[in-house]
């Protein structure tokens, strides 16, 4: 079953962020905490979102009878926009199952249900970024259509250079 996230997965949420970090090879630059994600999730004004992937478990209901589950995926993701289209987008910003529960359609849920917000909402693309070693991870993009954008390439400001470029703004 894939849904919204609630306050309630963001534990399970961060775990996840957690195995996907070390999956990655990069576990030690994980931060974020569950403070953090439940902020910038459920805060007034959140602009990332979340959903789950969940299976059935014995107690699968919450206080209100909606059903629950046991949290193997989840997919994080925000708005971007087209200049060119003039839209809005998706961006995929992580997109994970525990090892374990891949091969059961839980990853092609959760990027299906992307792709009927994209289609609901009128929002032109959905994308995202993966690791040129993740083979795995490719050869699924691949089977569902999604092309490669070799003609770009990502930059990133953080830490220090990021603290540097930002004291050289005029106020």
């Amino acid at each position: 079953m894939i849904r919204r996230a609630t306050p309630d997965d963001v534990p399970a949420i961060l775990g996840l962020i957690h195995d996907l970090a070390t999956y990655e090879k990069a576990a030690h630059e994980v931060r974020a905490t569950e403070e953090q994600l439940r902020a910038a999730l459920f805060g007034d004004a959140p602009a990332v979102f979340a959903h789950v992937a969940t299976e059935d478990t014995e107690d699968g209901e919450d206080e209100g009878g909606h059903r629950t589950g046991e949290v193997v995926g989840f997919a994080m993701w925000f708005l971007n926009f087209s200049t060119w289209r003039g839209a809005h987008g998706v961006y995929l910003e992580d997109l994970y199952v525990r090892p374990d529960r891949r091969g059961g359609g839980h990853g092609r849920a959760l990027l299906a249900e992307l792709a009927r917000i994209c289609a609901e909402r009128g929002y032109q693309r959905l994308e995202w970024s993966v690791l040129d070693w993740n083979e795995p991870a490719i050869g699924f993009y691949r089977s569902l259509g999604a092309a490669p954008q070799d003609e770009w390439t990502t930059f990133r400001l953080t830490d220090e250079p990021l603290r540097l470029l930002a004291e050289r703004a005029t106020a």
